[in-house]
């Protein structure tokens, strides 16, 4: 019998509908678009994307050139304008404010790959330690007050560009999901006096159903409200409520446990579109002991209809406890023959 599940944090109910699960195999497989004809991201075309930001590089080598390993730019059609102030407009009904923010693009290889199972633990950790290095930057900048980091792959997911990276979208508002998952985490918090996402973390490994691995500080698990088939939350079991304060040192287990997840899913839904984004409390709080940042994993395997549009409810064919057995039980390392670049390095 499907099943209705609130989730922990948020208002948010989602319908658990196991009647309606189908295998993984059942699920549209993604189209893989053809190689890009020219690739500004590659290595060798620096001049074809606005002027570095920042990048880790080789020795003796200068910025908008080649010899980088993850380069920052700004996004050639930016969301919002690094210029200018924040100042708001409203009367009664309507409010505006100026399109202030930062909107930059995370490339995360000079190879043209799409997966981040196609790179090394080091350089996956390199592509975590910019992000960090962005974070802490734009953080020093008054105007912001909050910042997504994203990753789209695939056509379906809203990837315009096959050649790995992400992005960075910094802003003067707190945006309405951060809000709330503050607000509900907060609640939690006054009535228990603990953090939710700590007490989510203690019950999955307790049962260990939904658990789908563990690295070192860092778990793991198909949340209990799952909105789409598959998602995966990747969590620190230490309490921290802001991403950009993870230590240095704890980077490599983050890069393993990252990839064993997107690694899992690609071997069981065959390599789908998918978005990973990282929750973290803003830029203008201290540490939030009822707040834990957390990144998570959706694959896009499913669509919302009307009765989504309509309710705000999300419909998942896929239990969460079978989602994290069959994502248990998928090999850590996807097959690399599905993952062979068309393309050089540029």
């Amino acid at each position: 019998m499907p099943q209705l599940r609130k989730d922990p944090i948020i208002d948010r109910w989602v319908i658990i509908a196991a009647d309606r699960a189908r295998r993984p195999y059942d699920f549209e497989a993604t189209p893989h678009r053809p190689p890009d004809r020219f690739c500004p991201f590659c290595q060798g075309n620096e001049q074809a994307t606005p002027h570095e930001i920042a990048a880790y590089r080789n020795p003796d080598t200068r910025a908008d050139e080649p010899g980088w390993r993850v380069r920052v730019v700004a996004n050639k059609f930016p969301a919002l304008q690094s210029d200018g102030q924040p100042s708001r407009q409203e009367d009664d009904l309507f409010t505006t404010a100026e399109g202030v923010g930062a909107h930059e693009v995370i490339i995360e290889s000079p190879r043209h790959i799409a997966s981040i199972t196609e790179l090394s633990g080091d350089e996956f950790r390199d592509v975590l330690g910019i992000y960090l290095d962005r974070l802490l930057d734009l953080k020093q900048d008054a105007r912001l007050v909050h910042a997504l980091i994203f990753k789209n792959v695939g056509a379906a997911a809203g990837a315009s560009l096959e050649h790995i990276h992400s992005q960075l979208i910094a802003i003067p508002v707190v945006p309405t999901v951060a809000r709330e998952e503050m607000a509900g985490s907060l609640d939690f918090f006054s009535r228990t006096g603990s953090c939710v996402y700590c007490e989510m973390i203690r019950r999955e490994l307790a049962e260990g159903g939904r658990i789908v691995a563990v690295q070192g500080d860092f778990v793991a698990f198909c949340p209990f409200a799952s909105r789409f088939p598959y998602e995966t939350w990747v969590l620190p079991k230490s309490h921290s409520s802001h991403f950009e304060d993870l230590p240095r040192d704890q980077l490599a287990d983050l890069s393993t446990i990252t990839q064993s997840v997107v690694a899992r899913l690609e071997n069981v839904l065959d390599r789908p579109a998918y978005n990973y984004v990282i929750h973290s409390a803003p830029f203008d709080t201290r540490s939030l002991a009822h707040y834990h940042w957390h990144i998570e994993v959706m694959p896009s395997v499913t669509k919302a209809a009307g009765f989504e549009w309509g309710t705000g409810f999300h419909i998942n064919p896929v239990s969460p406890e079978e989602a994290a057995a069959q994502l248990r039980q998928a090999a850590k390392s996807p097959d690399r023959s599905k993952h062979i670049s068309t393309r050089g390095t540029g």
